[in-house]
């Protein structure tokens, strides 16, 4: 019962984290890219458009997660109500 609950939240945090990750993954191998066909090695040229895609991946994405984040919580009440 323990492991069934601790199983469904890392794997709820783990969808619900994947979609600012990925893009700030992506938006971050392209930037790279670019950075090495131009040969330009400035480092501080990755962090503006990170922190922009993601922060852009969770507005469009933050209704789903909230949606997510209420159905774990939905089964984990009526796991706590079945509990004698």
């Amino acid at each position: 019962m323990i492991m069934d609950v601790a199983r469904d939240a890392i794997l709820t945090m783990l969808i619900i984290s994947a979609p600012p990750l990925l893009a700030g993954m992506v938006i971050g191998l392209i930037i790279a890219l670019f950075q090495t066909l131009t040969q330009i090695q400035e480092m501080t040229l990755v962090f503006v458009p990170k922190i922009v895609v993601v922060f852009a991946s969770l507005l469009l994405t933050l209704p789903w997660m909230v949606r997510q984040a209420s159905e774990f919580m939905e089964r984990l009440m009526d796991i706590v109500t079945t509990l004698d």
